[in-house]
């Protein structure tokens, strides 16, 4: 199993959930994270002040996955998810030992 974590832009999100659908993915985890990488935050200005913006706000997506899914849930986000800027996002792939349902105590597989 693999566990697939996609940090994306807040305006690419309704893309990927749609392509990851279509693919039949219907599981996934968001969360609103903040960060930032090469574009390093921008300046604002409020009522005459410039303010720098240091954090991007960015979503994350966390997606469980059989092994056999893991390359093609990546290539389909990475497709929906690109504009081609700065700032598009990453995605990385992480082995998973064990999941358990809670529920129903059922591991491996069986529990995504």
């Amino acid at each position: 199993m693999k566990l697939i974590t996609a940090v994306l832009r807040e305006d690419a999100v309704d893309d990927v959930q749609i392509a990851l659908a279509r693919q039949g993915i219907s599981g996934m985890t968001v969360t609103e994270v903040s960060g930032y990488a090469h574009q390093r935050g921008h300046t604002e200005v409020y009522r005459g002040e410039e303010f720098t913006i240091s954090f991007i706000t960015k979503i994350r997506l966390d997606i469980l996955a059989p092994d056999s899914d893991a390359g093609t849930i990546v290539e389909t986000i990475c497709q929906a998810g690109r504009s081609g800027h700065v700032g598009d996002g990453k995605v990385w792939v992480q082995p998973v030992d064990d999941v358990v349902r809670i529920r129903t105590g059922e591991h491996g597989e069986a529990a995504i």
